[in-house]
């Protein structure tokens, strides 16, 4: 303690150790951007929807791909591309990072960092 006060971590910042790295994931929805604990086997779509992040969507099953996102860092924490993604997403925005939320499962803890970024 220093001078009476505890140092903690605000509850919007969860961070869990595993191994040598932090395990967090930060999403950047439409005007609400959060730091959060990832959760394998869970969606970008379902974290952001848990934690109250603005992150648009429609289908839930990779079809309307308002959910698109961009994976900016930590893709080798996710599950590969789904069968749907391949069909509505172009080889060119894989290249560029680009996901479908809905559809982009948490494969293990690691630091994660991705933005809502429709095509509309």
């Amino acid at each position: 303690m220093l001078f009476g006060k505890k140092n903690t971590i605000p509850d919007a910042v969860q961070v869990e150790k595993t191994g040598q790295h932090e395990a967090t994931m930060q999403l950047k929805g439409r005007t609400i951007e959060k730091t959060i604990v990832p959760e394998p086997g869970k969606t970008i779509l379902q974290h952001a929807k848990d934690h109250e992040i603005d992150w648009q969507h429609m289908c839930k099953r990779g079809t309307c791909a308002r959910c698109r996102c961009q994976v900016l860092e930590g893709a080798e924490y996710l599950e590969e591309p789904t069968e749907a993604e391949h069909k509505r997403l172009d080889p060119e925005e894989f290249d560029e990072g680009f996901r479908l939320g809905c559809q982009t499962v948490v494969k293990a803890p690691g630091k994660i960092v991705a933005q809502n970024k429709t095509y509309f």
